[in-house]
């Protein structure tokens, strides 16, 4: 049988109900506000430590769950929801890239927020908990702050990560930040790429690990398995604990297992996939740390004291963070601990480590494909198509992967999604960029996209944000020819000041200052048109630099 679907189309002309069919998207509207910058210094952030918040007030005042005769009693702790943005998603590549990440993509057609975005929202502040404190790779600040803008919300702190150091480094900071405002605060560690398609009960579960975690245990969220699945860790489950009939000691914490023994953990009943959710008491968590992985507490307590203000950002010192293990929190306290305690988590948890589990949480057709764009689908089952640029046609194919990409072209079946990751390997062992940047490469000021390249020359399109501007710059070995195709655009060239309006041009030559600007309200765009005898992106040197940028943040 013949089919032509155009999935993202078809979505706009079906009725409301049939659009938002996929649990996620459902879940996951956002409710978008303005928020301004924030600028607060970390010494400041200190200083509020004697003052309660209003969160902290609302969370004084109420004593369970509005609504639920059988809801958790509120603790009094303050709960800080902690989101760790450092990852690559090397597993969703090439969609998913190092410098632009998972969790800040829209995968679906009829996804209104990003991964991230449906974090930030999750655990609110109009339900008692404290601003979210994120911690992320220092490459992401700005893509960070547009998520936090789109959200409308003010971060308690965004904790800037100098170089990759796992999870036990990044919670520790978080966790430090946290126990200097209040001893007794409790934070919620969550991963900021993870799909949770039922997030009242999320919140009703976050405040009941928190009465846990106020007893001063170490609490992880435990997802009771659907299938044999191989790319998991499991917990075992131990007795119950004393007061919390639904909570759990934990006897083991066990490995990726293969295929016949994830189906006998599912058949036990006993073992729970590991969400990588904790809900800690934060000097406790400190204490078994300095016990378990004392090199860990030290680094981020060395890189916190010297850390610097970055726009706002708080910059961890990278030669003190970067003696830090490279291990998860698993690997350094969960696994060693006494204190680890797991409570069953229900709300349609997906990790969305794989281009399998993003075709679970797909709205697919009849013949379970999904395709996001223009694609001719004939006699296939199970498919996932995703095209950037041009049609795609499938005849006769069963549960294949199919991700295009203007530079680089996915073919995969299904089955074996979970082995992308050895692709981004090799191609980072060649030093290929497609593994690191897409062909359009995103920056604080906006974008820019490479339309055509060869040894002499390089056309781009750049798209610049009303009221942004680039850094004042200069290139050695190149000259550049800027013709405006939309907005006004602000040149400066040496001593020269012009606007530069749609249809005209002006023309750089090489070792001349120049700065960019969009002074209007639309964005503007042009056409840049590079040549010489090499066109990297490392030929410049800046000053007045807004963005505060260092010289070798060329990517």
């Amino acid at each position: 049988m013949s089919r032509v679907s155009n999935t993202a189309a078809s979505a706009r002309r079906k009725p409301l109900n049939d659009r938002l069919s996929s649990p996620y998207i459902q879940a996951n509207r956002p409710q978008l506000s303005p928020v301004a910058e924030r600028r607060r210094s970390f010494s400041a952030l200190e200083r509020t430590a004697s003052r309660p918040s209003k969160t902290r007030r609302q969370l004084n005042a109420g004593n369970s769950v509005q609504g639920d005769d059988t809801a958790t009693s509120r603790t009094t702790a303050p709960i800080y929801p902690v989101i760790l943005s450092g990852g690559s998603g090397t597993r969703l590549w090439p969609l998913s890239r190092s410098m632009y990440p998972k969790q800040f993509i829209r995968f679906f057609a009829e996804q209104d927020c990003s991964f991230l975005g449906a974090t930030l929202r999750r655990l609110p502040c109009s339900e008692g908990f404290e601003a979210p404190i994120l911690l992320c790779n220092k490459d992401h600040r700005f893509l960070i702050k547009e998520e936090l803008e789109e959200a409308g919300l003010e971060p308690k702190a965004v904790v800037l990560e100098p170089v990759a150091r796992n999870t036990a480094a990044a919670i520790a900071v978080a966790a430090l930040v946290t126990s200097r405002e209040d001893a007794n605060a409790i934070i919620t560690v969550m991963p900021s790429d993870h799909v949770i398609t039922d997030p009242q009960t999320f919140s009703d579960r976050i405040l009941a690990a928190s009465k846990i975690a106020a007893t001063e245990r170490l609490v992880l969220l435990g997802i009771a398995p659907t299938e044999p699945h191989t790319g998991y860790g499991y917990i075992e489950k131990g007795e119950t604990l004393e007061g919390h009939e639904d909570a759990f000691a934990v006897d083991a914490f066990c490995e990726k297992p293969d295929s016949e023994t994830a189906q006998a953990y599912l058949e036990t009943g006993h073992h729970f996939w590991n969400s990588g959710i904790f809900v800690l008491h934060a000097k406790s968590f400190l204490k078994e740390l300095k016990r378990l992985s004392p090199q860990s507490l030290s680094a981020a307590r060395a890189s916190l004291e010297a850390a610097q203000m970055d726009l706002g950002n708080l910059l961890l010192d990278k030669d003190a963070f970067s003696e830090a293990p490279n291990v998860s929190i698993d690997y350094a306290v969960m696994e060693h601990t006494d204190l680890a305690a797991m409570l069953p988590l229900d709300v349609g948890w997906n990790d969305v480590g794989s281009w399998s589990s993003l075709w679970n949480l797909a709205p697919r057709d009849e013949a379970r494909n999904y395709a996001n764009c223009d694609a001719v689908i004939e006699d296939s089952q199970g498919c996932y198509i995703h095209s950037e640029r041009a049609l795609v046609s499938t005849i006769g194919v069963k549960d294949l992967v199919i991700v295009d990409t203007p530079d680089a072209l996915l073919v995969a079946d299904r089955s074996r999604a979970q082995d992308v990751s050895s692709v981004v390997k090799r191609l980072k062992e060649q030093g290929r960029k497609e593994q690191d940047q897409h062909i359009r490469n995103f920056r604080p000021w906006g974008y820019f996209e490479t339309l055509s390249l060869s040894d002499r020359f390089q056309v781009k399109k750049l798209h610049v944000k009303p009221g942004a501007k680039l850094s004042m710059q200069m290139h050695h070995h190149r000259s550049e020819h800027w013709i405006v195709v939309q907005g006004t655009g602000k040149v400066v060239i040496g001593d020269m000041e012009k606007l530069v309006r749609e249809n005209e041009s002006v023309y750089i030559f090489a070792t001349q200052w120049h700065r960019l600007e969009n002074p209007g309200k639309v964005p503007l765009e042009l056409i840049e048109v590079q040549i010489g005898t090499y066109l990297g992106e490392d030929d410049i040197i800046r000053t007045d630099d807004i963005y505060h940028r260092e010289a070798d943040e060329t990517k």
